[in-house]
């Protein structure tokens, strides 16, 4: 019986059904340090040794054909007044975690991006001084 209770707690876990034993508590991510993004809610939360400490903040993110990716990356750099050359727009308070040039940045919370997260003024600030190269950015559906 133990056996079944835990493929079945596997499988809800696996069609995102649960949240991990181990999620941060009050956010649906596993990481330790860093940012967690839920697209389904456009939600986001910083987290700090394993504690929820801002958050959540409302986010738009990718539209379709230019989807936010889901899974788990790595604060690769950080500008603080970017400008993104494709799409000629700025781009404050840049946080970039994939090297296609996804990043938690400042933007409109009504209008969808091209795979970036847009924050409002106040938590873009908050993102960007809050994390850190080499921290983690768990985005799950």
């Amino acid at each position: 019986m133990r056996k079944l209770g835990t493929a079945i707690a596997a499988l809800a876990l696996a069609f995102g059904l649960a949240a991990p034993a181990y999620a941060a508590p009050g956010t649906p991510c596993s990481i330790d340090n860093g940012a967690c993004l839920r697209l389904s809610t456009n939600e986001a939360w910083l987290i700090y040794n394993g504690t929820l400490s801002y958050g959540p903040v409302p986010v738009t993110h990718g539209r379709p054909g230019y989807e936010t990716p889901v899974g788990t990356f790595s604060v690769l750099r950080k500008v603080k007044d970017d400008w993104s050359v494709p799409y000629n727009a700025p781009m404050p308070n840049a946080v970039y975690f994939t090297s296609s040039g996804i990043a938690f940045h400042e933007g409109s919370l009504s209008d969808l991006s091209h795979g970036c997260v847009h924050l409002a003024p106040d938590a873009s600030v908050t993102f960007y001084d809050n994390l850190f190269v080499g921290e983690q950015v768990q985005v799950v559906p």
